[in-house]
């Protein structure tokens, strides 16, 4: 075997008390682990740029090539882990040690060894639970980059280890308080006025009113992305924080923005109370709050306050622009409006039943009123978004019916940035419609700047219609906006292939790899990554992927590889079966 050595950052990660837990509830114990692991771990350390090496039964071990990284990763997995333990019995609790280190590792296949992992480990035990241990080396380089309160335990004794450590520890006091973990945020600040709108608050003891709050803060999300001097954070990612205790401070940090908007809506018989306040993430001071009490008949109209009050008081310079009222037509009609917000909660689940109860609701409120735009382009979103999953065989109908939903969504709303957004999808999926579907997606930015699903499709249309460099930029902009969608995985898929296309194999590969840790079911990135790995020769590696690729989803498999579906340009699709019998297909 071929073996070779580079630094890195290694974290080592264990369940404190494990053998107890399996003790007193070993099926309780591994199904959180297995949920703790899908839900926190996995996205955490793919959004952190890590990788994982292995797991152990009751923890991980992860390599990063960034200390910043690996301490970013370790702080944001245990301050989750304190928010999941909230009312859980403190028996019952499953809390983590974490121990980094940075130094010499040998590399062999896809594992590592060397004293740089042994030290990693050794610092886990040493941690408390919720806690995190690192060297000295780790310590140093987070100086001046992460501002944190480093513990001296002194040089230490570690077991199997020749030489004594010194060790700083991190304890989970330190952790859980706001004040002492200020981190430099991983994300940019853009060069205008950024904001995330948070999920409104469900004040009412009606639970049914949980997708009336959704709506209020989605509809202030979609008319704020239509000011071209703000920098929006889409829907996807700030409802991330839906349900969840959160200090502004820390959303700024991890979404990369200047100022955070968190709201509420209480209803009482037929009126309704929306309360917003805007804040500076960085100071916490709050900028701007106002109280609405308005009839239900109304609530566009508390729509159109909120947003035009928001934007005046984040951004300065929009104050002589034009404040425009909210450009998708409402439809007025109370009850359509709801099914059509529960419509797009379901189609957030980016499950098989959530779609198709996603298109239930749409159709219901299509069937309320048909004159409201919102239901035909919520019906051709989720026909889009059933189109390339892997149980699908054939997928031009669904594509057909999607782009004549979405002309029928712009000819009553023709200012709709979405429906705009998926005609262009629709145009290229269903007949490799290049021209048309770049037109749309830039209607769409033209309409929405801020708009991610549009810079998405953009970023579609150039990869496959033989602009794969100019795709990834559009690609990379999408991501920034929605940095946590739950299609990260599609993403990394489109990134994959936009770099395949461009022919850098090497990092198609890596792309790959990120996307099957995002998520290992979802069968898209083998295939790319088996003819990556088959164009550079790495056959045993190319062979499993290619094994993978066909085993999770032998439908799609067909689908993409035994015939050249439309949006492939010819020269493309050979491109592809090029790598794949390279990587040992013989179809």
């Amino acid at each position: 075997m071929t073996q070779t050595r580079r630094l890195a950052a290694i974290l080592a990660a264990d369940v404190a008390g494990y053998s107890r837990l399996i003790g007193a509830d070993e099926g309780g114990t591994l199904q959180a682990f297995k949920t703790i692991q899908a839900e926190l771990f996995d996205p955490t350390i793919a959004v952190h740029n890590g990788r994982i090496v292995k797991t152990t039964g009751d923890g991980f071990l992860v390599e990063f090539s960034s200390v910043v990284d690996a301490l970013r990763c370790a702080l944001e997995v245990q301050r989750a882990m304190a928010e999941r333990n909230v009312g859980v019995r403190a028996d019952r609790r499953i809390q983590f040690r974490i121990g980094i280190n940075v130094g010499d590792v040998v590399v062999e296949d896809t594992d590592i060894f060397g004293d740089g992992v042994n030290v990693a480990a050794r610092l886990e035990s040493l941690a408390q639970a919720g806690g995190i241990c690192v060297s000295a080396r780790v310590q140093e380089d987070a100086t001046g980059k992460l501002d944190l309160a480093f513990e001296d335990m002194g040089e230490q004794a570690l077991k199997n280890i020749a030489r004594r450590v010194h060790v700083f520890r991190i304890g989970p006091d330190r952790i859980v308080q706001p004040a002492k973990y200020a981190l430099q945020s991983s994300l940019t600040l853009p060069d205008k006025p950024s904001i995330a709108v948070l999920p409104f608050a469900n004040m009412s003891s009606d639970a049914e009113q949980e997708f009336f709050a959704d709506g209020i803060a989605e509809d202030v999300i979609t008319a704020l992305s239509r000011y071209p001097s703000l920098f929006v954070i889409a829907r996807n990612s700030s409802f991330t924080y839906k349900g969840r205790v959160v200090d502004v401070k820390q959303v700024g940090h991890e979404l990369g923005v200047r100022y955070v908007l968190e709201g509420g809506v209480r209803k009482a018989a037929n009126r309704i109370r929306v309360t917003a306040q805007l804040v500076e993430a960085e100071t916490g001071n709050h900028i701007w709050a106002e109280r609405y009490d308005r009839d239900l008949a109304d609530i566009f109209a508390v729509q159109d306050e909120i947003t035009e009050a928001v934007t005046i008081a984040v951004a300065p310079a929009v104050r002589d622009a034009e404040l425009r009222r909210a450009l998708r037509k409402p439809t007025g009609n109370f009850d359509a409006w709801t099914a059509y917000q529960r419509g797009l909660w379901h189609l957030s689940k980016v499950t098989l039943d959530d779609s198709i109860l996603a298109r239930q609701f749409f159709q219901r409120t299509i069937d309320i009123d048909p004159s409201f735009a919102g239901g035909y382009k919520g019906l051709a979103m989720a026909y889009m978004a059933a189109t390339l999953r892997p149980h699908m065989r054939v997928p031009f109908e669904p594509n057909i019916s999607a782009e004549s939903l979405a002309r029928q969504a712009i000819a009553l709303d023709p200012a709709d940035a979405e429906a705009h957004s998926t005609l262009a999808e629709a145009r290229l999926y269903s007949r490799g419609d290049y021209d048309g579907a770049l037109a749309e997606a830039e209607r769409a930015l033209a309409l929405s700047p801020n708009l991610a699903s549009a810079h998405a499709a953009l970023a579609r249309t150039l990869i496959f219609s033989g602009r794969p460099r100019g795709g990834l930029v559009a690609l990379e902009k999408s991501i920034r906006l929605d940095p946590h969608n739950r299609a990260l995985p599609v993403r990394l898929n489109e990134l994959t292939l936009g770099l395949y296309l461009s022919g850098e194999y090497e990092g198609a590969v890596e792309a790959a790899k990120r996307a099957v840790r995002s998520n290992p079911e979802y069968p898209l990135p083998y295939r790319w990554l088996a003819a990556a790995l088959g164009q550079l020769g790495r056959t045993a590696e190319a062979e499993e992927a290619l094994e993978k690729a066909i085993s999770i989803a032998p439908a799609s498999f067909d689908m993409f590889v035994r015939q050249r579906v439309p949006w492939h340009r010819p020269e493309d699709y050979a491109h592809m079966l090029e790598g794949l019998r390279k990587a040992g297909w013989e179809g």
